[in-house]
């Protein structure tokens, strides 16, 4: 059965990496998985393997800076599936990379479409319906970049702090609602978006230090680990449990037992 028989998730970015790793824990723990993505032939192996696994999985194809495709994928999700109970907001882009006056703007802006429109667009489409239900959470995949001033990484750094206000600011406003909604730091994993990263001539430029801890990750046998921390990190935060941790970000060293001790504490 598992924790989450009965219940609906959406996660974005679904086709690999976290986002995928996230997908098939939540299937394997029962929920009804909604893989969200801009191009159905990037979900289909993820689907595939929850089908196969005896879980169940709807691919749907969605540009999540896109109102009018947010609100098509949802409609499609509830239709299939039933009300989401879960969102997982997980689409993020590195780049671009470079000094502020060399990045191209249009470039720049468009991470900040992915970053902060994005998982905004989500919200509004999936809240008003977990409000009116009492019950639902939100988990948005940020990074450590958002407490970082890191030369040549602005837009990236920028989109994660705004990011992470966006959940507090939700947290706050979602008092009382019964639904809950977080951030948090999947990891160091070296998926597709750091094998982008390592290839861009401006990250190899400008990051260098950053492009060779990347190389090496890829040659650390312990390199996937993250994943499964990630997914299982999901699984805490979508389970109720830490509710009262709403609007927060965290990361995978942090202790969630420690942090609702600390604010449940006279």
């Amino acid at each position: 059965m598992g924790m989450f028989a009965g219940q609906v998730a959406l996660v974005t970015g679904a086709g690999r990496g976290f986002g995928r790793a996230i997908a098939e824990r939540l299937a394997a723990e029962g929920a009804s998985v909604a893989l969200a993505a801009r191009s159905l032939e990037q979900l289909q192996d993820a689907a595939d393997f929850i089908r196969g696994s005896g879980g169940t999985a709807f691919p749907v194809a969605c540009d999540v800076t896109d109102p009018a495709s947010i609100k098509a994928a949802l409609g499609a999700v509830v239709h299939a599936l039933g009300p989401i109970d879960l969102l997982v907001s997980n689409a993020g882009v590195p780049g671009p990379f470079g000094p502020i006056w060399e990045v191209d703007g249009e470039e720049w802006w468009r991470a900040q479409e992915i970053h902060i429109r994005a998982p905004f667009l989500l919200m509004q489409g999936v809240l008003p319906g977990m409000v009116a239900r009492g019950r639902g959470r939100v988990i948005c995949v940020s990074a450590k970049a958002a407490r970082l001033v890191a030369p040549h990484l602005s837009a990236y750094c920028t989109g994660k702090i705004a990011q992470n206000r966006l959940v507090a600011e939700a947290g706050v406003e979602l008092v009382g609602t019964g639904v809950a909604v977080f951030a948090i730091d999947p990891g160091f994993v070296p998926t597709q978006l750091a094998r982008d990263t390592m290839e861009d001539a401006a990250a190899q430029k400008y990051l260098g230090g950053m492009v060779e801890r990347l190389k090496e990750r890829f040659d650390d046998p312990t390199a996937q680990d993250d994943l499964a921390r990630c997914a299982q990190r999901c699984c805490d935060l979508a389970s109720g449990r830490y509710d009262a941790l709403s609007g927060g970000y965290y990361e995978l060293p942090d202790d969630l037992d420690e942090a609702l001790a600390a604010i449940s504490a006279p």
